[in-house]
């Protein structure tokens, strides 16, 4: 804990991050803490369970007094990002009298609205936070602090109107932090609007090969699916995650696989926050040991214990392919992230091994038992992909070869 104290954390904390078994800070930490504490801001550059949240929070805790009005408010991009910070700055604040408050779309406002009036930390999603203002029912003329998490991803969803107005209605003296996992014109433009003098701080997403082996399959589209239940009924797992790049994918995949005895559950922005709540509660507590998902349903969830990242469809860059894989080989413990690449693929994937950093290996295609999918509206679907592919697979896979696969 000597450590902590370094960075000029109160006992208080200290005592709350004793006792949920922290025994040195992350990167981020180190880096942020004493800047935030001196009441500075910050733009940081840090992927999901860098361990942002006591970054951040470590000074709206010291900072905040009980009682007076909102004093710091946390603009997330989801739903479930808003519940898990609000819970972490929950456990890191119980030796303070802080009332800290998720606010966010998808269930009644009228319960937010009678808990605004006593919120000493709002942490929300902007277009909830937006709906509050317009009603005039949350007051944020006492705002001393203001963090943007996951700021990329904010504006990835089309946030950025919504940030400038509630960002407007915050007091011009403030404390502003910026957190997103990677730069770029519309953040420089964000940090140059509401920032002064922000300091930068940069935590690369590190991958530890030793813990972490990544690899892939080259397979032909409608033999994508069958692959993947082959390696999920072979691989010895825990708790798995599966990426898809559409909501419709997700259902998909989820679907078939449970027909399949594979105990799996789609999550995504479709979902009522009551669905959505329930299903993660479920694969928190490995009654769900598969869970199929979006980025954007995924992005900034923490979930412990995952043993297996797959790639069913390949993201477009190299840093969104970080971010998914580090869900796993965590904490010091092993983890595989596997990629099915099939034709629709090869671009992506090439634009992944742009980054030096990431080596990935190729594995042999096994043995697979086709499965057929029988799809509604008399349209034949064959082991997750439509039946009109523009190359056959020989010349695919000369494609694919071609390009350093």
């Amino acid at each position: 804990m000597e450590l902590f104290r370094q960075l000029g954390l109160n006992d208080s904390i200290l005592r709350a991050i004793q006792e949920s078994h922290f025994k040195e800070p992350t990167e981020i930490q180190k880096h942020a803490i004493p800047i935030v504490l001196q009441g500075k801001d910050i733009l940081a550059c840090a992927a999901t369970g860098s361990g942002k949240t006591l970054a951040f929070g470590a000074g709206i805790i010291q900072n905040t007094v009980p009682g007076q009005g909102i004093q710091a408010l946390i603009l997330t991009p989801t739903r479930e990002l808003a519940e898990q910070i609000s819970t972490a700055l929950d456990k890191f604040s119980r030796y303070y009298d802080l009332s800290i408050l998720p606010v966010y779309g998808g269930v009644s406002i009228n319960p937010q609205i009678t808990s605004l009036r006593n919120a000493d930390v709002v942490v929300g999603t902007p277009g909830r936070i937006l709906d509050h203002l317009e009603r005039r029912t949350i007051d944020l003329s006492k705002v001393k602090i203001v963090v943007l998490d996951e700021a990329d991803r904010m504006l990835d969803m089309g946030f950025i109107d919504d940030v400038n107005q509630i960002i407007q209605n915050c007091p011009k003296q403030r404390q502003t932090m910026m957190f997103s996992a990677t730069l770029d014109n519309d953040i420089d433009y964000l940090t140059r609007k509401y920032t002064n003098n922000a300091q930068e701080i940069s935590v690369k997403s590190y991958i530890d090969a030793s813990k972490l082996a990544q690899s892939y399959y080259d397979v032909p589209n409608n033999l994508k699916f069958s692959l993947l239940l082959h390696l999920l009924k072979q691989e010895k797992s825990d708790l798995v995650m599966v990426f898809c790049a559409t909501r419709r994918n997700a259902d998909f995949v989820s679907r078939h696989l449970r027909e399949n005895d594979v105990n799996a559950t789609a999550i995504h922005g479709g979902l009522s926050q009551s669905k959505r709540s329930a299903l993660l509660e479920r694969f928190h507590k490995g009654k769900t040991n598969v869970l199929v998902c979006t980025d954007v349903a995924a992005r900034g969830l923490d979930i412990k214990g995952v043993t297996h990242v797959y790639n069913y469809d390949l993201p477009a860059s190299s840093d969104d392919y970080v971010h998914r894989i580090g869900r796993t080989a965590r904490a010091g413990l092993n983890g595989k992230a596997i990629s099915l690449l099939s034709g629709r693929d090869y671009e992506n994937f090439r634009k992944i091994l742009e980054d030096e950093n990431i080596e990935i290996t190729e594995e042999k295609l096994p043995y697979l038992k086709k499965v057929e999918i029988q799809m509604s509206g008399n349209r034949n679907f064959r082991n997750g992909s439509q039946n009109r592919n523009s190359r056959n697979y020989s010349e695919r896979k000369s494609y694919s070869r071609n390009r350093r696969y």
